[in-house]
């Protein structure tokens, strides 16, 4: 950890305070405190509702927040609501200044000094919804959308980073640089103390030796783990020849850094043949306006993708204002003309990321509630839990396959 923060030109004191999210039996978190722990630096928790966490980040002032991605997408979300409430001469400025930022960023100037007068007249307003101290904004668990990722590096005047680590490597494997662009969409370079291989998925077409070189990311070093408590046999399979296999399937990008594609077992293979990568899908398809959350779902058995897509309540009311529709938003959701237009914004999407044909979301079902866990949906990390809800939404997706053309046999 040591060795991560030397990296920072401001360095972690006793002052800093961190705004504890994650649960503490979290790999991520249990560093982190640790850290400051060990630093004589400052721990605050969050008091358990996600949808009051802006009241904890001005109650604790933290100037080290670590979240999942769903969490930094919310504060995205947020602040793009603000700018959009503007009136259109402030709503043109903050565009120009974001623009203009973002020019000097990628030029190679560090987020500090990239555009002071911009962070003066648009930015620190930002930053004061995030308690106003915040100087590190670490994300983890999942990946986080280059938009998103890009967005809180230029508004949030502060370093924004990924990683990417399991419990079994006691915390971060990779980790990206501070102010490096380059690095947007990535989850960093190999740190010091471990070794990195792709290992070739043949069923799957991953190659480590194609192009771009693909597979399941393998794992040694001082930090992994020597196996699972009381279980040999699950240790054999997940440690060969010294090599912890993490399950996770990774892309190393030319300039040495690693991308997380997907999870191995969240590649489907649909009844023509081509491999799916679910996650990737629903990072691609959570970037649609309307759209708030997305389980996308596939099987062996049939040829088409469907979805189950919880609408963004402020875009959806929108529509209906549009089209004259001016029901609730749960009313708003059962519409077949708004479950049209959600499919165009996905279609619309596809194309825009120039995804294959097989790729394409053929079948949606609206749900008005978010995904959570008083139903058991989402993990503590908001992570989805697809075996339950695929046993939640099971009568829909069979009924929204029965009407696909084509596609008429039960799961």
């Amino acid at each position: 950890m040591d060795l991560f923060m030397e990296q920072f030109e401001d360095k972690m004191t006793v002052d800093d305070v961190y705004l504890s999210f994650l649960p503490l039996a979290h790999i991520l978190d249990r560093v982190i405190e640790e850290y400051f722990f060990h630093k004589g630096a400052s721990v605050g928790y969050y008091h358990g509702d996600l949808n009051a966490l802006r009241d904890d980040l001005m109650e604790l002032k933290p100037t080290l927040f670590a979240g999942v991605p769903r969490v930094l997408e919310r504060i995205h979300e947020g602040i793009k609501k603000a700018v959009q409430e503007l009136n259109p001469v402030r709503r043109t400025v903050f565009d120009f200044l974001y623009k203009h930022k973002l020019g000097w960023m990628n030029s190679g100037y560090k987020h500090k000094n990239a555009s002071p007068l911009a962070d003066l007249l648009a930015f620190r307003k930002v930053k004061a919804r995030l308690g106003g101290r915040v100087r590190l904004i670490i994300s983890g668990g999942a990946s986080l959308s280059p938009e998103v990722e890009e967005f809180l590096r230029v508004t949030c005047c502060s370093f924004v980073v990924q990683g990417y680590g399991l419990t079994e490597t006691c915390g971060p494997t990779t980790m990206c640089f501070p102010d490096e662009m380059c690095m947007i969409g990535a989850v960093g370079a190999v740190g010091v103390y471990n070794e990195l291989r792709l290992e070739e998925v043949q069923e799957m077409g991953y190659n480590p030796l194609g192009s771009p070189p693909c597979g399941e990311i393998c794992v040694k070093g001082k930090p992994v783990f020597l196996g699972y408590h009381k279980n040999p046999e699950f240790t054999r399979e997940a440690i060969i020849d010294g090599w912890f296999h993490t399950g996770d399937i990774g892309e190393m990008l030319p300039n040495g850094l690693l991308k997380i594609i997907d999870r191995k077992k969240n590649l489907i293979k649909l009844s023509q043949g081509e491999y799916i990568a679910l996650e990737y899908l629903e990072n691609v398809y959570g970037s649609t306006p309307v759209v708030e959350e997305i389980w996308v779902y596939g099987n062996s058995f049939k040829s088409k993708l469907v979805a189950v897509v919880v609408p963004n309540e402020e875009n959806t009311k929108k529509w209906g204002y549009s089209t004259g529709h001016l029901g609730s938003f749960s009313e708003l959701c059962f519409l077949d003309q708004f479950k049209k237009y959600v499919l165009l914004e996905l279609k619309s999407t596809a194309e825009r990321y120039k995804l294959k044909g097989f790729e394409y979301i053929k079948g949606v079902i609206l749900e008005p509630h978010v995904f959570d866990m008083e139903r058991d949906l989402v993990t503590a990390t908001l992570k989805k839990r697809r075996n339950k809800l695929l046993k939640y939404y099971q009568v829909e997706i069979d009924q929204l396959y029965a009407s696909l053309t084509g596609d008429h046999n039960k799961i």
